[in-house]
């Protein structure tokens, strides 16, 4: 009985320690959670009406030359994979990367890696990576974002894939964070179903239309992939707070149901001395 106390007290002891843990990680992930949203809800009215604008652009200027208005000439897809740098955030992680799987499925890829979680993931499927400069999510600023989006412009040009895309997870909410793939180049790829009215060719460029698109959409990918970024960061800072939360009140829980069986244990011990004592003083 005494082995069995002892026992429940240091799993007891256990739990509050692992509870202090938790409790520490979801108060730092509250903290950078809130500069997070903060830097996404900024981002995300750029990163949304650039879409949109390189959307309107791509449907109404058709007779445009560039290599990132024509349709794809290489079946082989780059997918830019923002994850994060570490775990114990719930199925933060996980869930983007079945995105990743469902989306790529059947088809010929390369990725480029954000983030610490992504590296590890494709390094152990021999996945063929274009760089793994990138394996920080945490410390990656706008000038970053541009040296990614001119790395993926000069491979695209090149002929070393065809089409460009882009998965991460979208912040919808401090609950809610839904993965998406979203299509990046070519810029025919960005024309929906729903009709979009020709663009009238009312501006003069120079030295031409193409050279000026050209220097647009390097700007455009970068600016799309810092948008997804300041998402992610956030996402991941709301999925591990929530998981922290939720661990940190398991412990509770368990430490609650240990110190019930403790005190039945320590009650069944004084019990039973009681008893013997009883039955040795009647024996004399």
């Amino acid at each position: 009985m005494a082995a069995n106390m002892k026992a429940v007290k240091l799993r007891i002891k256990s739990v509050q320690n692992t509870m202090q843990i938790t409790k520490a990680m979801e108060l730092v992930a509250s903290s950078k959670l809130r500069r997070a949203k903060e830097r996404s809800e900024i981002a995300r009215p750029y990163f949304k009406e650039l879409y949109s604008t390189l959307q309107k652009i791509a449907a109404g200027n058709t007779d445009f030359t560039s290599d990132f208005a024509s349709a794809a000439t290489s079946e082989k897809v780059c997918y830019v994979v923002i994850a994060g740098d570490r775990g114990l955030a719930g199925g933060y992680n996980s869930n983007l990367f079945k995105c990743m799987e469902a989306d790529s499925k059947g088809k010929d890829y390369s990725v480029l890696p954000i983030g610490k979680k992504a590296v590890e993931y494709f390094k152990r499927r021999k996945v063929e990576i274009i760089t793994e400069h990138f394996n920080e999510i945490a410390p990656l600023n706008i000038g970053d974002c541009f040296e990614i989006s001119n790395l993926l412009c000069k491979e695209y040009k090149d002929g070393n894939f065809g089409t460009l895309r882009l998965v991460y997870t979208e912040f919808v909410s401090m609950l809610s964070q839904q993965p998406h793939a979203v299509s990046v180049l070519p810029l025919t790829d960005l024309v929906g179903e729903e009709p979009v009215e020709p663009v009238k060719n009312l501006i003069l460029y120079e030295p031409d239309s193409t050279e000026v698109f050209d220097a647009i959409v390097p700007e455009y990918v970068a600016g799309v992939i810092y948008g997804a970024v300041c998402d992610s960061l956030a996402s991941e800072q709301a999925a591990r707070r929530t998981a922290m939360e939720s661990a940190t009140s398991n412990a509770e829980e368990m430490i609650e149901t240990l110190n019930l069986h403790y005190n039945r244990a320590r009650q069944a011990s004084i019990t039973q001395e009681i008893t013997e004592i009883v039955g040795g003083a009647e024996g004399l």
